[in-house]
């Protein structure tokens, strides 16, 4: 069964933060860290990996991501703590 990711990723502690989803979230947090893509990532230097929800359905990924950007800041933090309260980069876990 295929696996999707919604993952938040922060230039540091409480700094900036995006949200994203992929299908393979160890190359796509590598494509973030080693700047391969353009865009918000690249500009924002969003390079550590905070948080991460896994799901086997497209649908339900995409959807979690849109609820995701709509939360207020600091819950998004929280939510990030409750988890990761340290904000270890967790890419390093994954490889």
């Amino acid at each position: 069964m295929k696996s999707y990711y919604v993952y938040i990723l922060a230039s540091k502690r409480n700094g900036i933060l995006y949200i994203g989803v992929t299908s393979n979230l160890i190359k796509r947090v590598y494509e973030h860290k080693n700047v391969l893509v353009d865009g918000f990532s690249r500009k924002y230097k969003t390079k550590l990996l905070v948080y991460y929800e896994e799901t086997t359905s497209i649908e339900s990924a995409i959807l979690r991501e849109k609820q995701m950007k709509k939360w207020k800041r600091e819950w998004k933090i929280n939510h990030i703590e409750e988890i990761n309260s340290n904000w270890k980069d967790l890419y390093k876990d994954l490889i």
